[in-house]
């Protein structure tokens, strides 16, 4: 049985990857609260990306970052420290996390770490400057550390649009929202976070032995297409 480091699964994406691998991996959770399921292949640790230091853990054969921001805001009152903030838990959290888990990933089998970007990095929109600058920072982190690690370590990146999560609740706060934001998108749907799960747990997988260094874009068609 795999052991996967999951880094904010008590909710959101994270929570979703954790539903899908519980029955079949040991999955060691780091976050500010316990997720709400409990099994005997589930380990919580009280962990605060910002604040805290990382708990040893012996064996692990797959890391995935969780932790991010949605921080929408013109630019003209974004303050420095709003910036500096963004990139602290998006980018130097992931680094912390990566830098104190490699040694143990290294041992691990067919070992992976997988980060989360966001469609704001390929496709520009007003009010994003932060988390895009941000997640840009993710994405460069992906594709130069899995030059950096191959052939032992494959790392990979998900950019996901708007997924219908506690993170994105401020765009998605009323049902004209909701339309106007699926409306955008040319396959007329919302990401749900058990769609995003999915696609993370094949990247992990030995099915993928193949891929490293890649952000794979959960778009419903947004930056891909112009209909």
């Amino acid at each position: 049985m795999k052991s996967v480091i999951i880094i904010g699964g008590s909710k959101g994406i994270g929570n979703a990857i954790l539903n899908q691998l519980i029955d079949t991996h040991k999955v060691i959770n780091l976050s500010r609260t316990a997720p709400s399921q409990q099994h005997t292949n589930l380990l919580h640790k009280n962990y605060n990306v910002l604040t805290d230091e990382l708990p040893e853990i012996e064996a692990a054969d797959a890391l995935i970052y969780c932790p991010g921001s949605i921080n929408l805001k013109p630019f003209s009152r974004l303050s420095i420290d709003e910036f500096k903030a963004d990139f602290e838990i998006n980018v130097l959290g992931a680094i912390k996390v990566i830098q104190h888990y490699l040694p143990v990933l290294r041992q691990g089998k067919n070992p992976s770490i997988l980060l989360f970007s966001t469609v704001a990095t390929k496709l520009g929109m007003p009010f994003h400057t932060s988390v895009a600058m941000a997640k840009s920072g993710v994405e460069g982190l992906v594709k130069s550390l899995g030059a950096e690690l191959a052939p032992n370590v494959r790392i990979n990146g998900i950019a996901p649009s708007v997924t219908d999560t506690e993170l994105a609740s401020k765009l998605l706060r009323n049902e004209k929202m909701i339309e106007t934001i699926t409306e955008r998108h040319p396959l007329k749907k919302l990401l749900k976070p058990e769609e995003v799960a999915e696609l993370a747990v094949f990247l992990i997988s030995d099915k993928a032995l193949a891929m490293s260094g890649q952000i794979f874009q959960m778009d419903n068609g947004i930056v891909t297409f112009k209909i």
